[in-house]
């Protein structure tokens, strides 16, 4: 096996009989944390468990977009963090993550719509976003493909952006085994006990792994964990699903959203739309369950929603069509932090579909936690207690996709 391969994990990557972390789940999120923690704390013994390969689960499956454009000032401001730190991340992770800043492009169509892109824009100035608040026209000149006769207004950020997801997680993973984690892949934690102040891993291949701190970073997946040492939060599954099309000749420089259907549409790098929606829930609700089946269902409802925005789009050919699942926390906020009953038993969970735009800065907010105890207000609000408390309100609307 090479040296690179290896840096990426392996599914027969040796493991010490005991870590002082371990975290479940090599997505995103615990790679930035495994990533951040190995460089703080050198002394520390990290193991990262992933039960497939990486970018198997959410964070190979969503749209790569990174935006300030939000409705809370805590979520602003960490993202402008973390798109700051996306402008040095290539160079320091070592791979081309096909970062490009061609903003994002907000449409409303409704008075509600409206209200909020003026109660936003108001925020981002305040905070020192430099979101920017346009007429219909004006958007038309930004994306003149766009059919803006019943947009009443846009808002568009300049700074946002758009990475390539794979590259990303990949980058991590890299640097994280080169800074001493220890990465194992097509390895399942069937198993999580406590043992005295520790924690017992027991794995799909039969290993155990004892703990001094666990991470759940499973994301959707995060359940399967948590019952099995009584926690219960709220977060659920919801399923959402994604097309590229075939190459197109560039046209799109900013990620577009509509905040009345939820849909959004950016152009890769070599030409491909990428493109999701919210669906309107099944006759049975809201689904979530964690099935990664594509739906026809999904293909002409965005269908007819993209060629109604955008006309020129009509014979585009799709190449492929997949799911990924969003973790949803009832107030829209994540939930990060030491576990009700379980303190050395760490949440990473409930991100609502935008933990990876989020990763580079709280991998690294969250790696400053657990090395040294520093606590950022983030945390503080993100306490998974919150729910039991009573504390638990919605701060935020923004949520897209």
């Amino acid at each position: 096996m090479s040296a690179e391969l290896h840096a990426m994990g392996s599914a027969t990557q040796p493991l010490p009989p005991e870590v002082d972390v371990a975290i479940v789940g090599a997505g995103i999120m615990g790679l930035a944390l495994a990533y951040h923690l190995a460089r703080l704390a050198r002394d520390l013994k990290i193991a990262v468990i992933e039960r497939g390969y990486l970018v198997s689960g959410a964070s190979g499956r969503n749209g790569g977009g990174l935006r300030m454009q939000w409705g809370d000032a805590g979520n602003v401001r960490l993202m402008m963090e973390s798109i700051d730190e996306c402008k040095g991340l290539a160079q320091e992770l070592g791979i081309n993550l096909w970062f490009r800043q061609g903003g994002y492009l907000f449409l409303a169509r409704s008075e509600a719509g409206e209200q909020r892109l003026v109660r936003n824009a108001e925020l981002h100035a305040e905070v020192g976003a430099p979101t920017r608040l346009l007429a219909p026209a004006e958007a038309q000149a930004i994306v003149p493909q766009l059919d803006v006769s019943d947009v009443r207004l846009a808002s568009f950020n300049p700074e946002d952006g758009v990475v390539f997801p794979w590259p990303f997680v990949w980058g991590y993973a890299t640097q994280a085994v080169r800074h001493g984690a220890r990465l194992r892949t097509h390895t399942a934690v069937t198993r999580v006990e406590p043992v005295g102040d520790r924690y017992r891993l027991q794995l799909s291949t039969g290993e155990s792994l004892l703990a001094a701190r666990v991470v759940n970073a499973t994301g959707a997946w995060s359940h399967g964990l948590n019952a099995q040492l009584g926690i219960h939060l709220p977060n659920q599954p919801h399923r959402h699903e994604i097309l590229s099309s075939e190459p197109l000749k560039p046209f799109l420089d900013p990620l577009v959203v509509d905040l009345g259907s939820g849909l959004y549409f950016s152009q890769s790098t070599r030409g491909e739309l990428v493109t999701g929606i919210t669906l309107p829930d099944a006759d049975d609700g809201s689904d979530t369950s964690l099935s990664l089946h594509s739906s026809l269902r999904f293909l002409g409802h965005i269908s007819r929603t993209l060629v109604q925005l955008m006309p020129i789009v009509a014979s585009m050919k799709v190449l492929r069509q997949w799911v990924g699942p969003y973790d949803v926390s009832p107030d829209g906020d994540a939930i990060v932090g030491p576990s009700p009953g379980h303190p050395r038993f760490v949440q990473v969970c409930g991100f609502t579909g935008h933990g990876f735009m989020m990763a580079p800065a709280v991998g690294r907010l969250l790696a400053r936690w657990l090395a040294d105890g520093t606590q950022h207000p983030m945390l503080t609000r993100w306490d998974p207690g919150r729910f039991a408390s009573g504390q638990a309100h919605r701060r935020e609307d923004m949520i897209i996709g």
